[in-house]
């Protein structure tokens, strides 16, 4: 086999991940998962597999059980929260496997942000207030390019979105608020998306700090910042105005 899977668990739901992922999971022989992240209900579908939680693991260590797995012609995966193109350290281990001659597939999943979209019935993009999402973190220990900082980020004013961030709130709101948003823009956070306590508080810029402390909130969640949250003016599609003709349909009215 030589090969090692990354597969997308999904934000927290264990029906939330793909078809492929749920019949990869159960034929694995091993399974190396994101025990900090990863809802333990999803693992149940594992019906032989050995495994292995990566949050008590360095990435050598990981690396050397998804080598010998897969050397050893046994079925490996790599089971990643949310989907794993988003903050999930791939990109080193894809590249130390394939020195070793290992050939890997990524298997998406669904981000914590759609899955907390979903909840809130968010639509992110909305004709004639934003087309654009920026999907970022607040810099800690983990350094962020002098272009990307919030204040920089911000002044666009469109969605955005941070990961990887709560416990930082007071610094997301401060760079958002010099960067040029309003006070009483919405934003949502979303603790613990799509599982059975998850937490939703729907606020301001000028309010959700007191109300995330208040809760307690410092780490797996997310925030959505922008107009989109409570939207009150926004135009229709023209996908679907019955005055718009594209390559489907024609329009049922002609305008002057």
């Amino acid at each position: 086999m030589n090969s090692v899977y990354f597969v997308g668990a999904g934000p927290g739901d264990p029906e939330l991940i793909t078809l492929k992922a749920k019949r990869l999971i159960e034929e694995a022989d091993v399974i190396v998962y994101s025990g900090s992240l990863l809802n333990p209900k999803i693992l149940e579908y594992a019906k032989k597999a050995v495994l292995y939680d990566a949050s008590k693991m360095d990435r050598e260590e990981i690396n050397n059980i998804l080598a010998e797995a897969a050397m050893d012609n046994k079925l490996a995966i790599r089971l990643h929260d949310g989907d794993p193109s988003i903050y999930s350290a791939i990109r080193e281990q894809i590249d130390k496997l394939e020195d070793k001659g290992i050939k890997c597939y990524t298997i998406p999943g669904i981000s914590a942000l759609f899955g907390a979209a979903a909840r809130l019935n968010l639509e992110l993009t909305l004709p004639e207030v934003t087309q654009t999402i920026i999907i970022t973190r607040a810099e800690a220990r983990t350094p962020v390019p002098e272009r990307e900082r919030i204040v920089e980020l911000a002044k666009h004013g469109s969605t955005m979105v941070f990961y990887l961030s709560v416990h930082l709130i007071d610094k997301v709101v401060n760079e958002l608020l010099e960067g040029g948003y309003s006070k009483d823009t919405p934003v949502a956070v979303v603790h613990k998306a799509t599982w059975n306590d998850e937490l939703i508080i729907i606020s301001t810029l000028d309010e959700i700090t007191s109300k995330v402390k208040d809760a307690r909130i410092n780490k797996t969640a997310i925030i959505i910042v922008g107009e989109v949250v409570s939207p009150k003016n926004y135009q229709f599609s023209k996908v679907y105005d019955p005055n718009f003709t594209h390559g489907y349909r024609r329009a049922k009215n002609k305008r002057d």
